[in-house]
């Protein structure tokens, strides 16, 4: 008798002596085909076993995950456009806050993954945010209202159980010290132009980028004595290019730098670019700790040291000094909303008012002496 062999067809004789013939595929369920090999019947289940053993295998874990679970939702939403349209580190962040929440226990043991969206309860996203810093809570309810909504949107709840849950209130702060004219000479004395650091700082004081930015702007962003380039945090909002004149300042830090073949102005001790912003503000906060900046006591009670986005900070202080409008900060910034370039208008102005002020005051009629 003719055989004849197919792919992935495994034929064998059972403990009953019947005939069986086995699709086995790696990625693919095992699957039993009937029928004579060779038969319309046969070869109509092989080509169908086939063709599905073929198309894209579904997200990892998928099949462990019960429809309208929370780890189904968590899942899915992952993958949707909403969440990637986020920025990259935003991605890292969201996405470890979610995987806290699915882990997290019911006073029973019994994990909210897998319990029924449904079913989530405003008193559920207060017992996992108890005992958490008022900051933490915030950035836990920026993850889970987008998720809440996506689960509106996919008609898996009417209502958010998020809504009338507050977060504790952090006390106000300024967040990241900004750099003062004293801190910035202190800075430059020990770091001289024609090296890394100076090149850091200049960079910082110069276009106010972020330090994502920072450490990937290099010569090909530079034409006509200009830099170019659209900032990663808004990239996927305002998505708009950013062109800045190079000042005097920066123009001769980068001129005291040997020439490379490095696409980034910012390099490590070694000659390469920074692998990533963490990894560039380490060694900008060395550089930091060797000009003797001493951390500052905060109004909120925290100590602060100055860091590469207090430069951020400090360069649109100096253009609100100037009189720069703040559409005009903006341009320069790269900031999504008028409010914040606004703050260092309004903190210059408070200063000039008050200044203006005191010196009517001064100006004013002395105080009489009192009669002794």
């Amino acid at each position: 008798m003719a055989t004849f062999k197919l792919a992935y067809v495994k034929s064998y004789t059972d403990s009953r002596g019947k005939p069986r013939h086995d699709f086995r595929r790696q990625g693919s369920p095992h699957a039993n085909i009937k029928g004579r090999p060779g038969s319309s019947e046969f070869m109509e289940q092989y080509a169908e076993l086939l063709a599905q053993s073929e198309r894209p295998a579904t997200h990892i874990g998928a099949s462990r995950n019960k429809v309208g679970s929370i780890d189904a939702l968590i899942l899915a939403y992952l993958q949707s456009d909403g969440f990637k349209a986020l920025a990259t580190v935003t991605h890292a962040n969201r996405r470890n806050i979610l995987d806290r929440f699915r882990d997290f226990k019911t006073p029973s043991g019994r994990r909210y993954g897998d319990n029924r969206i449904a079913t989530m309860m405003p008193s559920d996203i207060d017992a996992v945010l108890k005992g958490k810093t008022p900051i933490v809570q915030r950035n836990w309810m920026k993850a889970l209202r987008p998720l809440m909504a996506f689960a509106i949107a996919r008609g898996e709840r009417k209502t958010d159980p998020t809504v009338g849950v507050k977060a504790a209130r952090p006390p106000k702060s300024d967040g990241y010290l900004t750099w003062g004219e004293a801190q910035i000479a202190q800075y430059c004395e020990r770091h001289a132009i024609g090296t890394m650091a100076r090149l850091a700082l200049e960079l910082g004081l110069n276009i106010a980028a972020r330090r994502h930015d920072a450490r990937l702007i290099g010569r090909q962003h530079l034409k006509n004595g200009c830099l170019s380039w659209r900032p990663s945090k808004t990239s996927q909002s305002t998505a708009k290019v950013l062109t800045i004149r190079v000042l005097p300042e920066l123009q001769a830090a980068l001129d005291a730098m040997p020439r490379t073949d490095a696409l980034t102005f910012l390099l490590t001790e070694h000659g390469r670019p920074f692998k990533s912003a963490p990894a560039f503000g380490n060694r900008f906060a060395a550089w930091c700790d060797a000009a003797d900046l001493k951390p500052v006591l905060c109004d909120d009670g925290r100590m602060r040291s100055y860091r590469f986005h207090g430069l951020r900070k400090a360069a649109c202080t100096r253009m609100a000094h100037r009189g720069c409008t703040a559409m005009e900060i903006m341009s320069v910034s790269g900031h999504a909303t008028l409010s914040e370039a606004q703050k260092y208008i309004t903190a210059v102005e408070q200063e000039r008012m008050a200044e203006a002020a005191m010196t009517k005051v001064a100006a004013g009629p002395k105080r009489a002496r009192e009669s002794v």
